[in-house]
């Protein structure tokens, strides 16, 4: 029996969870995070854990680990300098796109350039047609010219992205077994390897992602695994995924491209963990952070998955876990723009130099600053002693934006907050207007450093009547990097009517699949244990332009149930649009299965309650609608299940703080979670 520790590294903090395998005791830490030098923040989190909780490297016998390298690098701009291979005719790949703007209320809005710029995409003479038969075979003096301009352009990598590539992938691989002769130390990328979808589009600017990240993600994976192995680590290292599973550090390196979100995916990953241990079946998870507010729809513990997500201001079409993310983190800055308006971030004070508060050298406005600033923060030590909060500096860096809306700065930190909680309102609702949903059915769970600061606010403005705060909030996505499955998606384009003339090629293709999966789990991952495998479908009406992800039984296949299939996609099209045709043909475009292998679990026990109202350790005056109120201040370690108290609330721990405003009251659950409801009127 050993330790396991999971980390997720944040834009102002990294986070540490640590298991004992045999007491399923949890403790959890924070450290600043090193945006300078990635990964030195997860070899002091290892100091720290040694030296606080006695917990040698060579102890631990699980390690998870989420990184934003990748996600840095594009939003930065720092990934490789890629080259582009296209079939002749398609150079403008990337610059046509969908042809959508990107605010349909701002008719001035621009797409963002694209990730290769033009200079940079060269076309190559082939074709394979829409049947995957070739018609015209790249010849080796043409893919030497190719190579030729892309390296006078100063290529660093190149991706291969030719036309039906899905369908027959033979002239990416004839290009790159080429370009690896000529060039051996190059990096190249073949777009039916790395997500083999329809639409040249989609497939070529998730090839391009990938070849921009994964140089530098790889360096740092094989970076942090010689760390860890110097540190005395005995386990390579799991790397989670932003399908909410975790993979080797071996694939990781090859297959970059799919860690690009894993630390919001981990938290929502927790936070269903959570959710069904506090017996609330629809929730929807709050994760604030430094940088931005990730928002996810969960019932009974399950998120949505969907293709698509935005990775800066590019997207990727590999299956990640469904999250909305507002950029209205900790450290978004404030400011007033000429016209006298307000405006709370994009733009992050990150963990360097961080809020004005934390005193290292921030000088800006953040919403941290505004709730030092009506006092809230400033009871205790913030990131286990990492932060102290300085008042004095918070009301100084507010001083401009008071002036600005000429008010005091107390207004004015109030109505930064009120901003922010607006911000997230709108974000929110249109979440739940696409879905269908009242808010008021569901309960907010909030987590994150920042999360539990803001979690009643936003409830109180949505109408929902309970918050859920984890018993480690602060550490959560780290925890559910832990609690990630072994997982993989694999798709397989098939272009088949649903009738019984299809079931050949719908069963050929499935098996296949499923070969693929089961070799990617057992040989490439080492796994022995249960797996779990699931298959869906992107189908549509004949006709139509896109698809529908329906989930199928694998008997369905097996006995050719085209009924069964097709009455699937129906019920899924009312679903979503509320109606369907049932008379109308069905077609499946692609087929998808995904593998899960089972990781251990914690399992939490349940405690008695012991009810009682725990008594504030001291009160404080806090600002609250223009006015100054006395709130209690609570330490949650003097809290035990079974625990009550009224709001106004300060609720201090080691991870971030929680504040419950008036009109909110509070217990701890038999699991330690604290449940935050609006007071009946």
């Amino acid at each position: 029996m050993g330790y396991r520790i999971g980390v997720d590294i944040g834009g102002t903090f990294t986070d540490f969870s640590v298991l004992d395998e045999e007491t399923l005791n949890l403790r959890t830490l924070k450290v600043l995070s090193r945006p300078d030098a990635p990964g030195a923040e997860v070899l002091q989190g290892l100091d720290e854990i040694e030296k606080r909780f006695g917990i040698a490297p060579s102890q631990v016998s699980y390690f998870t680990h989420g990184s934003t390298v990748g996600v840095n690098s594009i939003i930065q701009g720092k990934g490789a300098k890629l080259g582009l291979v296209v079939t002749e005719g398609f150079r403008d790949v990337l610059e046509l796109a969908r042809l959508k703007i990107p605010d349909p209320y701002d008719l001035f809005s621009r797409r963002p350039a694209p990730l290769v710029p033009r200079d940079r995409v060269v076309p190559l003479p082939e074709r394979i047609n829409a049947d995957g038969v070739a018609e015209v075979v790249p010849d080796p003096a043409a893919i030497a010219t190719v190579l030729g301009r892309l390296e006078a352009s100063g290529a660093e990598a190149i991706v291969i992205a030719l036309l039906h590539s899905y369908k027959n992938p033979a002239h990416e691989r004839l290009v790159k077994a080429e370009i690896e002769r000529l060039r051996p130390d190059l990096p190249v990328f073949c777009s039916a390897d790395i997500w083999p979808i329809v639409r040249e589009y989609e497939r070529t600017i998730t090839a391009c992602i990938h070849g921009s990240v994964q140089p530098r993600v790889s360096h740092y994976i094989g970076r942090l695994e010689d760390a860890l192995i110097e540190r005395g680590v005995v386990p390579a290292p799991m790397i989670t995924k932003s399908n909410g599973g975790v993979m080797t550090a071996a694939a990781g390196k090859v297959r970059s491209i799919e860690m690009l979100l894993s630390g919001t995916a981990a938290g929502v990953i927790g936070a269903g963990f959570t959710a069904k241990l506090a017996g609330f079946s629809r929730v929807m998870s709050l994760d604030i952070g430094g940088t931005s507010a990730d928002v996810a729809l969960l019932k009974d513990g399950m998120p949505d998955f969907r293709s698509g997500e935005l990775v800066g201001e590019y997207p990727i079409y590999l299956p990640t876990v469904s999250v909305s993310s507002i950029g209205a983190g900790g450290g978004s800055i404030a400011s007033v723009d000429a016209l006298g308006v307000l405006r709370v971030g994009p733009e992050s004070a990150g963990s360097t130099p961080g809020p004005a508060c934390y005193g290292r050298g921030g000088e800006r406005a953040t919403i941290t600053d505004a709730f030092a600033t009506i006092g809230v923060l400033g009871a205790g030590e913030l990131g286990y002693g990492a932060v102290n909060v300085d008042r004095s500096r918070a009301l100084a860096a507010l001083e401009p934006i008071a002036r600005g809306l000429d008010r005091s700065s107390e207004r004015a930190a109030e109505a930064i907050i009120q901003l922010a909680v607006a911000n997230m309102y709108r974000e929110t609702s249109r979440l739940f207007s696409q879905v269908g949903e009242e808010p008021s059915g569901y309960a907010l769970l909030a987590f994150g450093g920042a999360g539990p600061m803001l979690g009643c606010l936003l409830a109180d403005a949505m109408g929902m009547q309970s918050v859920i705060i984890p018993q480690t909030p602060g550490v959560l996505a780290a925890l559910g990097g832990l609690l990630a499955d072994l997982r993989s998606d694999f798709v397989r384009v098939v272009f088949l009517d649903v009738g019984p003339r299809s079931f050949d090629g719908l069963r050929q293709a499935m098996n296949e699949l499923a070969k693929e999966a089961r070799a990617w789990l057992f040989e490439g991952q080492g796994y022995a244990g249960e797996a779990t495998l699931s298959i869906t479908a992107d189908m549509r009406y004949r006709g139509q332009s896109y698809e529908i992800e329906t989930p199928l039984q694998e008997a369905w296949i097996v006995d050719g149930d085209h009924a069964a299939i097709a009455a699937a996609f129906h019920k899924r099209h009312a679903e979503i649009y509320d109606h369907s045709d049932d008379a109308a043909d069905v077609q499946i475009v692609a087929l998808r299965v995904v593998i899960a292998g089972i990781t251990p679990k914690p399992k939490f026990a349940e405690q008695g309650l012991k009810l009682q109202q725990v008594q504030p350790r001291k009160r404080v005056p806090v600002i609250h609608q223009g006015s100054t109120i006395e709130a209690g201040v609570f330490e949650r370690n003097d809290m035990s299940p079974g625990s009550s108290f009224a709001g106004p609330a300060v609720i201090l721990q080691d991870d971030t703080t929680t504040w419950a405003p008036p009109g909110f009251e509070g217990h701890v659950d038999g699991f330690g979670n604290l449940i935050l409801k609006r007071s009946a009127i």
